[in-house]
């Protein structure tokens, strides 16, 4: 008798469990033919402005270290950071111990030089003597003037006074006493793609932004074209010279410079079209074509407010998906909301 009920219970279990099979197949075959809905949009070429940006730190137009050619003990510094010194203003004064010995050495020296040219001009000496005297005279001016301006130190520049690095008495030891820096104008340096190499010239436009002015905007020109490219990064600098009348834009400050290199006819899309692959830096698009959508890739350039620039992948008057990407692959048919 158990042997027949346990036979009934498992007749009953088997067919349960293909009622319930039955049941599960009709909701996967359910799922399988349902048809994602997809927005789409029909997109065009159209005059792009190739604007380029590159970040940049501002430089002074001309900087100059101020030190003398020797260690020599720093008698007196004239100016202090913040300064604003004109060309040949006098802003160091250097030990000058061994200029005073050299400059009594010149006046007897003149002295001994009128005495034989008095005795030359009778006969007393001779030619050789004359010129021997008047050798070492020239001798002593030049090392004077040499000895001079490395005593005094001048300013070559009008500028601002940028860094000191040493006090009144310390002993000057390689590190320049103070760096004078021109900075109006200023500079900035970027480095630039081989490939634009032909369409960058001498006095185009620039646009610079800084973070210390939000919202602010000053205009460069290309002062300077470097004529090679770096053959490990393909670039070659190009020199941004702004007026900087102001004096707003300060060495060091971090900046960021836009070139127009011209219009190009490129595809432009909306933002919400674009599609990133998980785990990599990858951008598609769905393109629709005769009831199903194409998976494609597509090379980005600028961000226009909500559209982007495609360099490549999608061709003009192509009509891709801007909403229902959530439930698509590639070559799945779609149904089109109007």
């Amino acid at each position: 008798m158990k042997t027949i009920e346990n036979s009934l219970i498992i007749l009953a279990l088997a067919a349960l469990t293909a009622c319930g099979g039955k049941q599960n197949s009709a909701a996967v075959e359910t799922v399988a033919v349902a048809t994602p809905k997809v927005k789409l949009a029909s997109v065009k070429a159209e005059a792009v402005d190739q604007i380029l940006t590159y970040s940049a730190t501002v430089e002074g137009d001309v900087v100059n270290n101020i030190a003398p050619a020797a260690p020599t003990r720093i008698e007196k510094i004239l100016v202090e950071v913040g300064d604003n010194v004109r060309k040949g203003q006098k802003l160091v004064q250097m030990d000058a111990s061994n200029l005073k010995q050299l400059e009594l050495q010149m006046k007897n020296l003149e002295v001994e030089f009128n005495r034989i040219d008095q005795l030359y001009k009778v006969g007393g000496v001779s030619k050789a003597e004359w010129d021997n005297m008047n050798m070492q005279i020239e001798i002593n001016k030049t090392s004077y003037a040499n000895l001079l301006e490395n005593t005094q130190l001048v300013s070559p520049i009008d500028g601002v006074v940028t860094a000191r690095n040493y006090d009144n008495g310390d002993l000057y030891a390689g590190q320049p006493v103070l760096v004078v820096q021109r900075i109006a104008p200023v500079k900035l340096v970027i480095n630039v793609s081989e490939q634009y190499f032909s369409r960058v010239k001498i006095g185009d436009a620039a646009t610079i932004e800084l973070d210390a002015y939000p919202g602010e905007s000053f205009t460069g020109k290309l002062s300077l074209i470097y004529p090679t490219i770096d053959a490990s990064t393909h670039t070659f600098p190009v020199e941004i010279s702004v007026a900087n009348a102001d004096r707003k834009l300060r060495p060091g400050m971090f900046a960021r410079a836009s070139l127009n290199l011209g219009a190009e006819s490129h595809v432009v899309v909306p933002d919400v079209a674009i599609v990133k692959r998980a785990g990599s830096g990858d951008r598609f698009v769905y393109v629709y074509n005769n009831g199903k959508v194409d998976y494609t890739k597509v090379e980005l350039g600028q961000r226009m407010g909500d559209r982007y620039e495609i360099l490549s992948g999608v061709e003009t008057d192509a009509q891709i998906v801007v909403a229902g990407q959530s439930k698509l692959a590639d070559g799945v048919e779609v149904e089109v909301e109007k």
